[in-house]
């Protein structure tokens, strides 16, 4: 009898990172039976996502409504998850990573009684105000969640610490580098924004902690550096939160070799990323994902659950000080070693076949897989090339 798998997300980043999970899920057809349900929590954003993955949902809760807060959202998704899981009945729920689709669903699923395999489980800053909403999201989804889908030896241990029991626990790499090794376009690297003539500088900043002053410092630092260095551009694809908009807009827009952009489809922004000397980001997927493209980032945070790239050396933490920032920027500038060793470090997050062993990992959970001592990594193991 065919297994219902109920994969939800309702994020672009959610997108992204389960798409891989979905087409693994598909493959397994003689076992999975695959529901697909979008939130649509970011609805625009999201929209391009599955439209590049080629995903199209089986059901659209459309929980989106103007002048929600939190509370709002996270009740209607609960809500709406509830009916679904009633009528459709999934016999296993898949969520990913950290934000209010990923615990309001395994709470419905909870509730329901049906378990929850939890993608990218265990990261962890342990300090429940940063970042905020998404640390606390997390740790909830850890105590809901039957499976746990660790992407580092690090996050492993996370769980462990956590008091989670290593045989539900799976190292299996994480599943945006899958996405980057599937469907990125290495060869078509066109930046119809970039200048060939100067070093780009990528930026993107959004997260809800950085509102407020965070930014506006963000912002300051980056036209300091526009002003001190001819050499450089940036490219900003702004969020369409207002709270960023305002800010960057106001102490930005206009100004010489900085290029206020919309957001970006999934493959234009990897573009960017490919055509980019360094990036300044608040972004987790950018922290996974630049590593792999050879690009430093300096990470716009006081805090991060990604260590594991911080030990790596191809990411730094500078906080939202105007003068750090400028600091670390012109430092990567002009230090050709400084460069090397961050743009060299490698990626320690996965090899490309973390969705495949996710879903060899639920087969095993069904009793229809071999034994996880076949396909699961050591804790060890650094994924590092």
């Amino acid at each position: 009898m065919l297994k219902k798998i109920a994969i939800v997300f309702g994020t672009r980043p959610e997108a992204i990172k389960l798409a891989p999970v979905i087409k693994e899920i598909e493959k397994r057809s003689e076992f999975f039976e695959a529901l697909i349900i979008s939130t649509g929590q970011h609805r625009e954003m999201l929209a391009q996502a599955l439209e590049i993955f080629n995903v199209e949902p089986h059901i659209d809760l459309q929980v989106m409504k103007n002048d929600q807060d939190i509370i709002d959202v996270t009740s209607r998704i609960i809500q709406g998850l509830n009916i679904v899981f009633k009528e459709r009945k999934p016999d296993f729920v898949i969520v990913q990573g950290d934000t209010t689709t990923t615990f309001a669903a395994s709470l419905a699923a909870f509730y329901n009684k049906i378990h929850v395999g939890h993608v990218e489980a265990g990261l962890r800053t342990y300090d429940k105000s940063s970042p905020f909403p998404e640390e606390i999201n997390r740790q909830l989804t850890t105590v809901l969640s039957d499976l746990h889908f660790a992407p580092t030896s690090m996050t492993y241990e996370n769980l462990i610490h956590c008091g989670v029991r290593r045989e539900n626990i799976f190292l299996t790499g994480n599943t945006v580098i899958d996405a980057l090794h599937n469907y990125l376009l290495l060869n078509d690297n066109h930046c119809r924004y970039c200048d060939e003539n100067k070093k780009s500088i990528l930026v993107t900043a959004h997260r809800r902690e950085n509102f407020g002053k965070p930014i506006k410092n963000i912002c300051l630092a980056i036209r300091d550096i526009v002003q001190m260095r001819s050499d450089i551009e940036f490219i900003y694809p702004v969020h369409l939160n207002p709270n960023i908009q305002a800010p960057v807009y106001e102490l930005l827009g206009g100004l010489e070799r900085v290029s206020l952009i919309p957001s970006q489809t999934y493959f234009e922004f990897l573009r960017l990323m490919q055509s980019s000397y360094m990036i300044l980001s608040d972004s987790g997927g950018v922290q996974e994902e630049a590593p792999s493209l050879g690009k430093p980032v300096l990470v716009l945070r006081d805090t991060s659950e990604r260590m594991e790239a911080v030990e790596a050396g191809a990411v730094k933490l500078v906080g939202t000080d105007r003068h750090a920032i400028v600091e670390e920027v012109v430092r990567l500038l002009d230090d050709p070693k400084a460069y090397a060793t961050m743009a060299n470090a490698g990626n320690p997050f996965g090899d490309g076949l973390a969705s495949s062993r996710i879903a060899d990992s639920i087969l095993h959970y069904f009793g229809m897989g071999p034994s996880p001592a076949e396909f699961q990594f050591q804790r060890g193991l650094n994924f590092v090339k």
